[in-house]
Formats: structure tokens, C-alpha cells, sequence
């Protein structure tokens, strides 16, 4: 080998090396569970993008000829591709949904579109939320950040006419929230010691043919709960963290009266959905312990994991500088099925709007 070659391979190996440090050193906060201070905690917000420099990484190693550098960046390789496509990556266990439909009675769904949207302090363009409302057939919108301003916009739009029932309280400094729905849709409380707004309301379905069928089938019911947690900046990843905890607690007892006594086997079967700007992902454990800790012990389903859009970010929108990242989710209980998952940027906001078809078991 000629000294060229040598000074290349040096080169090359060198390059590997200072991309693999950064790589390995997130991906060390990726693998351990722990609270990590915020710095960690915005970078894990980016781990599916990791994927890129660490191939770049294991192709500069190969060049290198270092067996040793070579195993090292092949071995961060494939940690990132099993993070972005785990086997449990929120998706339902199919036997649960199978098991959930059976103790329906008949076993059958009423579809409903949902849609989600942060709307930055009212400033989305209610034209085009009303837009993707209409075209989409969407049943249910949950918007945060919701304004007096924004809600009479959306009026003017003509929103009303789509979704006639609301629960809103609209708010001047980011904090509140709307839920539109095109189906009755009742209150049921509101998670105490949060700065956003997170109230849980229950939608009632109706069954087509539960009239005429004569076979006893009750309208499907769905408790909601729009979601918006506070960022982890600064020194509020504490409150952000409470935030996510105070939501696990919710799903884990199906409940807002701060019981914490055994459900009984009805109520593991009841319909959850969360959804709203979680400010948070898939590669933060808190997240992922919120997703495992549903009723009896029930793994939740993040709709956008489950679909395969790692890679369809929802934040920013805006045209940041920065890796687009998933913050704001669909959350269901395991037996409801999902399909359509789609994000749509709006104009006026940093966030996407979030939409998916959920097929909601009926009660028997």
C-alpha cells in the first residue's frame, strides 16, 4: 500500500470516528431510561434523523479498513434501525384488538376521522383548518392553543355548519382549547395542575343499523382527551414530565376523579383517545411509558409509530432550521384500528394538523 493510500485510509477513518462520538453519545441516552436534563432531553427529540450520519459513518469506517471502527459504527447502524422500526413500536397487540372485539358482543366499528391541530396562539388559517374539516370528512377536531379570535374566524368559515357541537375555552396566552365535533360530545373533567388546558370530554357514535337490526348493539362511545403539555425547556422539563405522568395516570385508571381503586373488567374495554401536541416522541422514554401504561396494563397504540411516519414530522412548520420531529399524536386503546394517518401543513402555524380513521368497537 502507498503512502497515499494509507494517508486516505487515515483520513477516512479519522472522519468516522468524529461522526461516531456524537452518534454514540445520544445513542447512550436513547438506550437508558433516565431523566435526563433538558439539553438531552430536546436532542433525543431528533434520534430518527441519527440514522443518516451513522450510515455515513459506517461507509467512512469501511473505507478505513479499522475491523474495530467498522463493528462499532455497524453495531450504532443498526441501534438506529431498530429504534425507528421496533418490533413494539406502538402498535397494538393483535390479539388484544382481536379479544376487544369479541367482548363487544358483534364485534363490529363505527368509523370516525379525527384531526388534531397546535394553532400557535389562534393564528392558524381557520380558512384552511375548515378545509381539511370539509375535505377530509373529519368528525372530531381538537385544536390547542385556541383563541376568541381564532373561534369566530372559524364560524365565520363556516366550521359550525361541519362540527355543530363544541366544548371551547378559548384563552389569550396559549393555554387553551376547542374540541368540534360532528356528534354529541359531553365533559367529563380537566387534568388539574397543568398550564395548558387538558380537558377529557366523552363522543357518543351512532350505530347505522342499531335500529333495525334488533341485536341489542349500543352507540359507541369514546373518551377524549386534548392534550397539550408544556415544552421541556429551560427549567420546566420538570412540569413538562408531571404533565406527561399526570396523562398516564389518566389512561391507566380511564378516569379524571383521582380514584385510584381497581377498574372493573367493563371498563379495560372502554375506547380511549389522546390526542394534541404531546410535545414529545417516540425516543423519549417518558413517552414510551405513557404508551405502556394503559388499562390493565394494556400497551396504548401511537397511531403515527404504528403507520411508519418516523419520518413525517408535525414540528416545525414554519421553515426552522431544524430536523422536522413528531410531537403531537394520535393516542388510542389497543382494540381500535387506524387508517389514513396523514399530516398537513396550515398556514399560520409551526405545527401540522394531525388526521387518521379510527374504526371505534361498538359496546354490546
Amino acid at each position: 500500500m502507498t503512502a497515499s493510500a494509507r494517508r486516505a485510509q487515515t483520513v477516512w477513518l479519522v472522519l468516522a470516528l468524529c461522526i461516531l462520538l456524537p452518534v454514540a453519545s445520544l445513542s447512550v441516552f436513547r438506550a437508558i431510561p433516565a431523566e435526563w436534563p433538558t439539553p438531552v432531553v430536546q436532542l433525543l427529540s431528533f434520534t430518527p434523523w441519527l440514522v443518516i450520519p451513522a450510515a455515513l459513518a459506517l461507509a467512512l469506517a469501511l473505507l478505513g479498513r479499522r475491523h474495530l471502527v467498522t463493528a462499532a459504527a455497524a453495531l450504532l447502524l443498526g441501534a438506529q434501525l431498530f429504534w425507528l422500526w421496533a418490533p413494539d413500536a406502538g402498535r397494538a397487540d393483535e390479539g388484544v384488538a382481536e379479544a376487544g372485539q369479541a367482548d363487544s358482543g358483534t364485534g363490529s366499528t363505527v368509523p370516525l376521522t379525527v384531526m388534531t391541530i397546535n394553532s400557535r396562539f389562534g393564528r392558524a388559517d381557520p380558512a384552511e383548518i375548515v378545509r381539511l374539516v370539509r375535505d377530509n370528512g373529519v368528525e372530531l377536531l381538537a385544536i390547542q392553543e385556541h383563541t376568541q379570535a381564532l373561534e369566530d374566524r372559524l364560524a365565520a368559515e363556516g366550521l359550525g355548519s361541519l362540527l355543530p357541537n363544541r366544548i371551547s375555552s378559548p384563552t389569550g396566552n396559549g393555554s387553551g382549547s376547542a374540541t368540534y365535533s360532528k356528534h354529541p360530545i359531553q365533559a367529563i373533567g380537566l387534568i388539574p395542575d397543568t398550564p395548558f388546558q387538558i380537558p377529557t370530554f366523552r363522543v357518543t357514535l351512532p350505530v347505522a343499523d342499531a335500529a333495525n337490526t334488533g341485536n341489542g348493539v349500543a352507540a359507541a362511545t369514546l373518551e377524549v382527551t386534548n392534550v397539550h403539555t408544556l415544552p421541556p425547556v429551560d427549567v420546566r422539563v420538570g412540569q413538562w414530565r408531571s404533565d406527561l405522568e399526570s396523562l398516564a395516570r389518566l389512561v391507566a385508571r380511564n378516569g379524571v376523579d383521582g380514584q385510584d381503586n381497581e377498574l372493573p373488567s367493563n371498563q379495560l374495554q372502554r375506547n380511549q383517545l389522546l390526542m394534541g401536541d404531546f410535545n414529545a416522541t417516540y425516543d423519549h422514554s417518558e413517552f414510551r411509558r405513557l404508551l405502556d401504561g394503559g388499562p390493565g396494563g394494556r400497551k396504548l397504540v401511537d397511531v403515527g409509530t404504528a403507520s411508519g411516519a418516523r419520518f413525517m414530522p408535525t414540528w416545525p412548520m414554519d421553515g426552522q432550521a431544524l430536523p422536522g420531529i413528531t410531537i403531537d399524536h394520535l393516542v388510542t386503546s389497543p382494540r381500535i384500528p387506524a387508517s389514513g394517518y396523514a399530516v398537513h401543513r396550515v398556514p399560520g402555524t409551526d405545527h401540522a394538523a394531525v388526521l387518521a380513521t379510527l374504526e371505534v368497537p361498538t359496546a354490546g
